[in-house]
């Protein structure tokens, strides 16, 4: 099973990100992950609004997961944030969405990428847990609890 720990490093998890807009939350996520790295954001940006063509990434419950393949990676790479006002994500539910996690794949990595999907809609079905991210005084709090290193506590 893939673990978010084998593609979520402290460093990618943003709290508070500052976006109006899907598109902005996009470029920044994607922004962060190119630096990372050490790709250009601009197509991950753009591999990020093909996928969004193609049916939302808002799955509902403030909740999105955008993802895409990607020429140039040789693993798998996410990114979480918090964000610092709801955005619009046109959403299956039609809420704004506060908690968002990237997630790329090479092109070549079909079953890893639905795997680690399945395991980030599996996690963020943890009412429990979600609440915990929202309420995270800082990013390594938020990735202890994305990796299973911290238990929420009840509110």
């Amino acid at each position: 099973m893939i673990e978010l720990s084998d593609v979520l490093s402290p460093g990618g998890v943003v709290l508070d990100l500052k976006a109006s807009s899907k598109r902005q939350v996009l470029r920044a996520l994607a922004e962060r992950v190119a630096e990372a790295q050490g790709l250009e954001p601009g197509p991950v940006l753009e591999a990020l609004l093909e996928r969004e063509k193609l049916g939302t990434t808002g799955i509902g419950d403030r909740l999105a997961i955008p993802h895409a393949k990607l020429e140039g990676l040789d693993h798998l790479v996410a990114v979480f944030a918090r964000l610092q006002t709801p955005v619009s994500f046109d959403a299956l539910d039609d809420e704004p969405v506060d908690l968002v996690f990237l997630l790329l794949a090479p092109t070549g990595a079909a079953a890893e990428h639905l795997k680690a999907l399945a395991r980030v809609a599996r996690i963020f079905r943890d009412d429990q847990l979600c609440e915990a991210l929202r309420r995270a005084t800082n990013p390594s709090v938020a990735f202890d609890l994305l990796t299973g290193r911290r238990e929420p506590r009840a509110a």
